[in-house]
């Protein structure tokens, strides 16, 4: 899910499938880049840490 912040003059990417999961960006484009990557160092700190990875509550077959 994406939005603009006027405040932050930024856009914010939120991964609503994992808590605490966001990036932002000064465009459309860089917010989804630097999401890819906070996405996978979610992943990495919640399997260091034993927690369980939330299953995608839809799948590429949804877009």
């Amino acid at each position: 899910m994406m939005k603009y912040s006027a405040k932050e003059n930024c856009y914010i990417v939120t991964v609503p499938d994992l808590p605490g999961c966001m990036a932002d960006g000064k465009s459309p484009n860089e917010a989804y880049e630097n999401v890819k990557n906070v996405i996978q160092e979610w992943i990495d700190t919640a399997m260091a840490a034993g927690r369980t990875i939330p299953e995608p509550s839809f799948g590429q077959d949804n877009f």
